[in-house]
């Protein structure tokens, strides 16, 4: 594989990182505020420009296949996951002859924490666009998890022309949870709530609420990974960035917008899922009725012109985590399909 000559610098901070993993990262790992000292899969480039005023870095992992298919897919990460979490994925589809982009967004894991900044699932879209454009890919498959499904809804929205195939993995904003009377939390409260954070609190809450009670020590790796950010020298400005980008999340629902798409879309739904934003804040009979994703799965995809649905009974809010090769295979089944 051969980059540009301005790429390469850039690449070679990260080097170090793209060593083979540990099977499991250890719950008392503390790293950089971008994430240095967690190993990647592959090597990590950096894409510069200022935003808001401020510098700030882009990361990304650029796989190109040993048989290129000549088309290329980008991999959108949830809130509470990074570019490295689709490992699995990426190999997949690598093997398959596709060019994967996978970026960490502005503000969370191995790109900047800017000390200022006001989150939008829009300015993250044009961050992606002018990323694929730097690289050269006109036109892409897009695939997004959970928070990553929002944004790449609102990036087909936005660039309908460049977006080849849309396909969505357990995305949250199904549903608008402030519409159905959620209550809002200040950023200032979220904050403060961020710095509770801990490998335990990780867990308790991705157990509960993303894998149904069970739990697989693989999973531990991922979980390590959040931690480390929270338990390093960066802290309060992760704490701070989280805070603003949860408030992003709440009040910037793309539900509504779902009969505006016009590129063939794949939702994959895991069954098991319960993810609701702010759900603790709610009463006891609305949280009864929040993140009912097989509901919300059939829904969503009724809403969506011409959109297919694929269920997973058994898994929950990652299916890319729980069951790789299945996820995977279906990924591949979706990308190949007839418009």
């Amino acid at each position: 594989m051969r980059l540009p000559a301005a790429i390469v610098c850039s690449l070679l901070p990260a080097l170090s990182l793209a060593a083979t993993p540990p099977a499991n990262e250890p719950a008392s790992a503390r790293y950089g505020m971008e994430l240095q000292g967690f190993h990647y899969p592959y090597p990590v480039a950096y894409r510069e420009f200022r935003s808001q005023g401020e510098a700030v870095r882009m990361a990304y992992m650029d796989v190109r296949p040993a048989k290129p298919n000549g088309r290329s897919v980008v991999l959108l990460h949830g809130k509470n996951f990074c570019a490295a979490t689709w490992e699995s994925t990426i190999a997949a589809l690598s093997d398959a002859g596709y060019r994967v982009i996978a970026p960490d967004q502005i503000g969370f894991c191995k790109s900047s924490k800017p000390a200022h900044h006001q989150y939008s699932l829009h300015e993250l879209a044009a961050d992606t666009q002018a990323l694929l454009t730097s690289l050269g890919i006109e036109r892409a498959a897009i695939v997004g998890h959970s928070m990553g499904g929002m944004l790449a809804v609102r990036y087909a929205l936005m660039y309908p022309q460049a977006t080849q195939r849309l396909l969505l993995v357990n995305p949250i904003g199904l549903e608008d949870w402030k519409a159905l009377g959620v209550p809002w939390r200040s950023v200032d409260e979220a904050y403060a709530r961020e710095l509770k954070t801990s490998f335990a609190t990780i867990k308790q809450y991705q157990q509960t609420v993303y894998y149904s009670g069970q739990w697989k020590p693989e999973y531990d790796r991922w979980v390590g990974m959040l931690a480390g950010l929270y338990a390093g020298p960066g802290r309060e400005r992760v704490a701070w960035n989280q805070a603003l980008t949860s408030e992003m999340v709440f009040t910037q629902p793309v539900v509504h917008e779902f009969a505006r798409l016009r590129v063939p879309t794949t939702l994959f739904i895991g069954q098991r899922d319960r993810t609701a934003i702010n759900r603790d804040l709610a009463d006891d009979a609305l949280k009864a009725r929040l993140g009912l994703y097989p509901s919300l799965g059939r829904a969503a995809a009724g809403a969506i012109p011409g959109a297919r649905l694929v269920e997973f009974e058994d898994l929950g809010h990652s299916p890319q985590v729980e069951a790789p090769s299945r996820f995977n295979q279906a990924l591949l089944t979706q990308l190949d399909a007839a418009p």
